[in-house]
């Protein structure tokens, strides 16, 4: 489009607005790019990476339904597979990966998974917030096991010796009653079927980080949880000064309420 001015301080004033606008769409092409579609000079920047950690007894397609509402927002998405091998170990490994996204992250954690972003985030810059999904949230020094025995009765659990220890899971007897109590009988059963067990070191390693204490959380309560029970959840939102919202659901709440769990992470990302 060719604009015409006759006074030369327009003139001049058209050149150094030019002059800006070049030096923006070098520096921040995205930016740049949206104002040519008319977004405005405030345009938003891109989305951040959201990275979800499932916990014991699920695997990364626990997050299936909450991974196509979050594309579908527009944000990027990766779902590690944790390996449930002990703290320590499970946090190194996250954090590994955590080093090869570029650009900001929102770090998810379910259950066990929550202990494990605690301590994987601690060493990374590029996560800005910490989302914790029925999530275990513990103290330096603090153990799963410590935390997990605030609730009763316990777990149901299997154990099966291994090369490498003892690892547990649960009773598929008893899996819809203590995990999934809201999800439908023949989604439960296949949870329960295809659950992955857990090192006994998951829930023995001492935690050595506490990322809550500098990355700002958010912690969705699970009201029908028996699982981890919701004053436990509260406990450790509090002392973690998280910012707490709360859904009338079981503990494998991103199946049967992906849409809350989404709203929550979103409020991270913004």
């Amino acid at each position: 489009m060719r604009i015409r001015l006759s006074r030369r301080t327009a003139l001049a004033g058209a050149g150094a607005a030019a002059a800006a606008a070049l030096i923006g769409a070098t520096l921040l092409p995205g930016v740049a790019d949206a104002a040519d579609h008319g977004a405005g000079p405030r345009a938003q920047q891109p989305k951040p990476t959201v990275v979800l950690v499932h916990g014991a007894w699920a695997d990364s397609s626990s997050w299936s339904s909450v991974m196509t509402e979050l594309r579908h927002d527009g944000y990027p998405v990766r779902a590690i597979a944790n390996p449930l091998q002990g703290l320590t170990g499970d946090s190194a490994y996250v954090s590994s990966y955590l080093s090869t996204i570029k650009g900001p992250v929102v770090l998810v954690g379910h259950s066990y998974g929550g202990a494990v972003i605690t301590n994987a985030a601690a060493s990374d810059p590029e996560v800005k917030s910490l989302v914790y999904i029925a999530g275990f949230i513990p103290e330096k020094g603090e153990t799963v096991g410590d935390l997990a025995a605030r609730t009763t009765p316990s777990l149901p659990l299997i154990s099966t010796q291994v090369p490498g220890g003892t690892e547990v899971s649960i009773d598929p007897a008893h899996f819809r009653q203590f995990f999934a109590g809201d999800v439908d009988p023949d989604t439960a059963a296949d949870l329960a079927a295809a659950q992955r067990p857990a090192n006994t070191r998951a829930v023995t390693d001492p935690s050595a980080e506490e990322a809550f204490r500098t990355i700002p959380s958010w912690d969705l309560v699970t009201l029908e949880d028996h699982a981890i029970a919701p004053d436990v959840q509260r406990f450790m939102a509090a002392r973690a000064h998280a910012h707490v919202s709360e859904v009338k659901a079981s503990h494998a709440v991103m199946v049967s309420r992906p849409a809350a769990v989404t709203k929550i992470i979103e409020q991270a990302a913004r």
